[in-house]
């Protein structure tokens, strides 16, 4: 220690240096202010030098009383710093009643601004923030709101968004709000769900965001929720039908839920009228889709290089990386593939392999949930470079090239049939050895693209399917001869790419526009293609792998973006193993 040396003025001074007389300098302790608030606390907790006590009652319970220090609690509230400093009658008073907080959770918030420390559980969180935004204490409001965001599950998303909404916090609500269209099906199988007024689910429903694999599903939910008390709630009903998208079902869940349910005159009349719209591809007024803030992926199963693979890998349009999933049952090239309700099917194929190839007629279905592969019921012929589409929730094969197959079938793959198989439709006109097929404006599109019966004519005819009347149809030929292309629809255009025309590789990209019945070439690919996959995603085309010409050439190209707004070909990443589609 120093002692004082008794002096009442010092007269030393530091002789300056040579260099420069009038240097300075600073000096910050960065420990001096925890100390000081520690010292402050504990002159806090040994009741020392306090000039204020809360007298903090809540409800019934029996006033409990804190004494604290005036300046600390200003500093760390704006609400105290006004109580104590703008002439309120707050500022000359020793005791403060305080109400509408419990008195545990005034004693955390007077510990935080001693100590900037808490400690919350789950069972008092709510209690903790709700004093927090009652004394404006951010920094506690902004802990106990990520703590609750981490704590987000099916059973209390909507208890939580609700809080959030009734305390005006702004993040916790969006983010919970967020967690129920994230996971619907499984918030709406939880008890909040069923207590919500039938205004709050008119208006979660109404949500585009909401993650569904089908609107099956929120169709579903809102009868579980009727359901739950069917006296009281039948009224409202029709208020719910018309904010489910229920143009957006298909024709055969609809007669199903007609046939299920005892709905009151005017609902059933609203269902009936939807599923004869649905039934006679009547046009309906634009509803929108639902768009969930989730990463959609491109699959590519399968493929050639050497013999056939069994990979199934995902691209993410949004980052650019491919993802490894689970490959497929026996590996095989020439499937083709559909998505319905989130689940991915595997159909057809072949074998390639150096023992021996075999055409195959399995149905696999992939479900990203669970990374794993199920086989359905199989196919009654084996189908190579087979095509594929959706109608209704139906998958539709077309033609084949084992023995050139003239036969359409369709696979029902809801769960609730009594049995799952296929169903042999009307033959197709042509004897076909590889086609594509895609559908628009619920009509079924074939492209027979392939080899006829014994000549090697490469036929530009392209037909349409009506499945309601179980007919084929003629519309106008392609502008090219070609065969193993990549087809997609998108908007009023079917969008024809690659092929091989009997001689060359081909690049050039032709449309089709199914309300003119007009082919047009557009831009073509930068590079030749044949045996090439092509999706469609966000008004934008993704084409991915081909065939080679020659041994001597590799099979691995970019995947290129093709944007319909503007004709214009991006390379983006390429497919991690060399494959085509033979």
């Amino acid at each position: 220690m120093y002692a004082a040396s008794g002096m009442t003025e010092c007269k030393a001074e530091v002789t300056p240096s040579a260099r420069n007389g009038h240097r300075v300098f600073s000096y910050t302790l960065e420990s001096h202010t925890a100390a000081a608030f520690s010292i402050m606390n504990e002159l806090r907790l040994e009741r020392q030098l306090c000039d204020v006590t809360l007298r903090v009652r809540y409800n019934q319970l029996e006033a409990v009383d804190f004494v604290a220090h005036k300046v600390v609690l200003a500093s760390s509230s704006p609400v105290f710093r006004a109580m104590f400093t703008n002439g309120l009658k707050e500022c000359g008073m020793e005791v403060v009643p305080i109400e509408g907080i419990h008195p545990k959770v005034m004693g955390r918030l007077i510990e935080f601004a001693y100590t900037a420390s808490i400690s919350v559980g789950e069972k008092c969180v709510i209690h903790v923030m709700n004093g927090a935004v009652m004394y404006q204490i951010d920094s506690v409001v902004k802990a106990c709101c990520d703590f609750l965001v981490q704590q987000l599950d099916p059973s209390n998303a909507i208890g939580i968004a609700s809080f959030a909404e009734q305390i005006s916090c702004t993040e916790l609500h969006q983010k919970a709000r967020e967690y129920i269209y994230m996971n619907f099906s499984q918030v709406a199988t939880q008890e909040e769900f069923f207590n919500l007024s039938h205004c709050q689910l008119v208006t979660l429903i109404s949500r585009d965001e909401l993650n569904v694999r089908c609107e099956s599903e929120v169709f579903h939910a809102c009868v579980e929720w009727v359901q739950y008390d069917r006296e009281n709630r039948r009224p409202y009903v029709q208020a719910l039908l018309q904010a489910v998208r229920c143009h957006s079902l298909t024709p055969l869940f609809l007669q199903r839920q007609l046939e299920r349910f005892d709905w009151d005159a005017q609902s059933k009349d609203y269902l009936s009228q939807i599923f004869q719209d649905l039934t006679l591809h009547k046009p309906t007024k634009l509803i929108p889709l639902r768009t969930p803030k989730v990463p959609q992926l491109i699959y590519t199963a399968g493929g050639y290089f050497r013999q056939s693979l069994s990979y199934l890998e995902a691209f993410d349009p949004c980052s650019g990386a491919w993802l490894r999933l689970a490959d497929l049952q026996v590996p095989r090239s020439g499937l083709a593939a559909c998505v319905i309700s989130g689940l991915l099917y595997a159909v057809g194929g072949r074998n390639n392999a150096p023992d021996g190839n075999m055409d195959s007629n399995m149905l696999d279905c992939y479900n990203p949930m669970n990374n794993c592969w199920l086989p359905c019921a199989p196919m009654s012929v084996p189908r190579n470079r087979i095509g594929v589409g959706v109608i209704d929730g139906m998958i539709y094969a077309v033609g084949g090239s084992h023995g050139y197959l003239l036969s359409v079938m369709f696979y029902n793959h809801y769960q609730e049939l009594t049995s799952e198989r296929w169903f042999v439709l009307l033959l197709f006109q042509l004897e076909i050895y590889r086609l594509i097929i895609t559908r628009i404006s619920n009509m079924c599109c074939s492209f027979t693209l392939g080899l006829r019966d014994d000549s090697a004519v490469f036929d530009r005819c392209v037909s349409r399917y009506d499945p309601e009347r179980d007919c084929w149809q003629l519309v106008a030929p392609m502008l090219t001869r070609r065969i193993g292309v990549g087809v997609c629809a998108l908007g009023n255009y079917i969008y024809v790419m690659g092929g091989y025309d009997g001689t060359h590789q081909l690049n050039s990209v032709e449309r089709y526009d199914v309300e003119t019945d007009v082919w047009s070439f557009i831009s073509s690919m930068r590079h030749r293609r044949s045996a090439l996959g092509v999706t469609a995603h966000h008004a934008r085309i993704y084409v991915l792998g081909t065939s080679c010409s020659s041994l001597s050439e590799p099979f691995l190209f970019p995947v290129i973006l093709y944007n319909t707004f503007l004709f214009i070909l991006t390379p983006l990443e390429r497919i991690k193993y060399m494959t085509h589609n033979p």
